[in-house]
């Protein structure tokens, strides 16, 4: 191919996914070459934004340069995708540049849409509006809860899917939690506005979240979506359907408002020739192969994929990626397989976690050889300290740490 670039693989993305199966590519076939295309020169450990937002982790514990984390032997093409052309493998990128490929990695993550709320863009980071799904306003977060000192502490959650969907309701038990211990909390009404039906996809652990709720008194509404913010008359607006269905708007006075927004995968995959019709790259949930362009793979919370969009997921559909991409460049079968592993630890206080594992189709995949749905101080260390040291000294340096799990009889 004349007048671009050239590589044997192309990874889409410097996230989490897009660093670790670069690491993994380095580690196992070494003589590819191997470029990622990634503007951003911060990287940062996403599952910390919640200890951030709660004053456990400090936001620089969650933060690296990208550039030290560029595999050796990696080329970073420090710009943003534009398009792809599949037909002629190459992407396009924002900076003019075609880069051409032999076999694609499509990871970029997904895109936190601020803007579907009205007026959650003007408002966010100020007026008591919150949220830990980007750093900058995890730290504010945390500035929220210290200043909290009773009236309405609002959480929400929006329709699926999201990134870590555990994640709207964890700060909102430390949030109780910190309130607890301040003797505050009989003062507060703490709400959770969350678009679904239930607190959380997998049936088997919401028992153990209902008795969170209850031990704080928290007033759960289900159905109810986010629609609007006024910050500085601090107003949020809902709506929900009413006992007949019919769809009510209603305002709602906060103190504190945390808000998980909207998320979609990325425009530029959304328009592309990549996406399915419901806009995620289109790939075989089990070998994570494009299911029209074979030389295409793509993991992470970009993929068309039902598992949750958790680093855990990443961590376990790397070597698949790696394995089945390798396979397909010599012609072979695709023999490796992806089961849906998700984790999701539900941090119910400070100190304690249930941690849910889980396996496409909401199947119960625990990695200890204890009752998952009970609260545990060794999960919160496991949160804490092992789980971030395993993040920046493992994963990401292509270690393929593979913690076994064995699906539950429920």
């Amino acid at each position: 191919m004349s007048g671009c670039d050239k590589f044997d693989i192309v990874i889409v993305g410097g996230g989490s996914a897009g660093i670790t199966v670069a690491a993994q590519f380095r580690r196992r076939a070494p003589q590819l070459s191997v470029a990622i295309i990634e503007p951003g020169d911060r990287h940062w450990y996403q599952p910390g934004f919640t200890l951030v937002g709660s004053g456990v982790f400090s936001r620089a514990q969650t933060e690296r340069r990208e550039e030290d984390l560029i595999p050796a032997g990696v080329k970073w093409l420090r710009a943003a995708a534009a398009t792809f052309d599949p037909a002629a493998d190459t992407v396009a990128l924002e900076d003019g540049r075609t880069i051409g490929y032999r076999s694609l990695i499509v990871c970029p993550g997904l895109k936190l849409d601020w803007d579907k709320i009205e007026g959650l863009g003007e408002t966010i980071g100020r007026n008591g509006v919150c949220s830990n799904y980007l750093p900058q306003y995890a730290d504010y977060t945390w500035k929220c809860v210290q200043g909290l000192s009773g009236g309405n502490a609002i959480f929400t959650q929006p329709a699926m899917p999201i990134k870590c969907a555990g994640a709207p309701q964890k700060i909102m038990y430390l949030t109780a939690d910190n309130l607890r211990k301040r003797g505050l909390l009989s003062k507060t009404n703490v709400e959770f506005c969350l678009a679904g039906d239930a607190m959380f996809g997998v049936a088997y652990f919401v028992p153990a979240l209902l008795e969170a709720v209850e031990k704080y008194g928290i007033n759960v509404n289900y159905k109810t979506m986010l629609t609007r913010v006024d910050g500085d008359a601090r107003k949020a607006y809902f709506r929900a359907p009413d006992a007949t269905g019919n769809m009510i708007d209603t305002v709602k006075s906060f103190d504190m408002l945390h808000v998980t927004p909207p998320q979609t995968a990325p425009d530029f995959i959304r328009d592309s020739p990549l996406a399915s019709s419901a806009g995620w790259v289109d790939v075989d949930g089990a070998t994570l192969q494009h299911v029209t362009f074979k030389n295409v793979f793509s993991l992470g919370d970009a993929a068309g994929t039902t598992n949750a969009k958790t680093a855990a997921a990443i961590r376990k559909q790397a070597p698949v990626v790696l394995k089945n991409l390798l396979a397909e460049r010599n012609g072979g079968p695709l023999q490796a397989s992806y089961d849906g592993y998700g984790s999701c630890p539900l941090t119910v206080s400070y100190g304690k976690i249930v941690l849910a594992e889980f396996l496409y189709g909401g199947k119960v995949a625990p990695s200890f050889p204890l009752d998952p749905r009970v609260p545990r101080t060794t999960m919160w260390y496991l949160k804490t300290k092992l789980l971030p040291r395993l993040y920046w000294d493992y994963m990401l340096k292509g270690s393929e740490i593979d913690l076994p799990h064995k699906q539950l009889a429920q």
